[in-house]
């Protein structure tokens, strides 16, 4: 794969910003999606963004690997699963146009989801007591977020919205989902190398991004505590909305 300077330079930024997601940071998981697939062919970005999302996992399961609420996690996974091999069925017969316009349309929509967890943290605070016993709720949640994770890389609100919903506390909050989203993207990996996005030059691609996006990863408690998250989220969101609609419209 021939990269040119400028395609790394974005590359490494994106790598840095998976990182941070894992961290903590919201959003910039969503703009990391948007970052590699406008700074390369739409769907070989999905490839070479998987092995670095999987980098990310590892140091966010371990620093979190005490907090896990099991029992959320394994009613989500399987239907995260069922997820993906649909997307999987469904990316196999896409042009790379059309990854381009189905990630914008995905990026778009985790968006709006993002806003409703919010809308929902602050109108609830706690979990209804029947959603967390819901089936439909996970099963609806655990196979969109698995179709969209597959397509793009970029399930995070599902999944949050989901944890959120049945009212874990932050902790558990943060380290179920790193680990949901560390196994998902392992049983991600032999569906895109069955398609073709991950080989042994993306990968070698990918393994040079990886430190970038552990490093994210390791600073990114000391980075939230430091900003001023509500100017950075605005900028974050803000500029995912534009890049999703500029995906759109080609």
């Amino acid at each position: 794969m021939e990269i040119e300077l400028w395609q790394w330079t974005a590359a490494a930024l994106g790598a840095l910003f998976v990182g941070l997601g894992k961290g903590g940071l919201p959003g910039v998981g969503n703009l990391t999606v948007v970052i590699f697939a406008l700074t390369f062919d739409a769907k070989a970005s999905v490839g070479l963004l998987l092995p670095v999302l999987i980098s990310a996992d590892i140091v966010a399961v371990y620093i979190y690997r005490r907090e896990v609420a099991w029992r959320y996690l394994w009613k989500l996974l399987p239907w995260m699963c069922l997820g993906v091999l649909a997307g999987y069925a469904v990316f196999a017969r896409m042009t790379s146009e059309q990854v381009r316009v189905f990630i914008g349309v995905i990026v778009l929509v985790m968006t709006a989801l993002h806003f409703v967890r919010l809308w929902w943290r602050k109108r609830n605070g706690e979990a209804e007591d029947w959603l967390p016993e819901s089936s439909f709720f996970a099963v609806s949640m655990g196979v969109t977020g698995g179709f969209a994770t597959m397509i793009a890389n970029a399930a995070g609100p599902v999944a949050q919205l989901y944890l959120l919903a049945v009212g874990l506390p932050k902790m558990a909050f943060i380290a179920t989902g790193a680990w949901c989203f560390f196994l998902v993207n392992l049983f991600k990996v032999p569906f895109q190398v069955d398609l073709g996005i991950i080989h042994m030059e993306s990968l070698a691609v990918s393994l040079s991004l990886a430190p970038v996006a552990m490093f994210g990863a390791l600073i990114a408690r000391p980075v939230v505590a430091r900003i001023r998250q509500t100017w950075f989220e605005a900028l974050v969101w803000g500029f995912i909305i534009l890049a999703g609609v500029r995906m759109l419209v080609g």
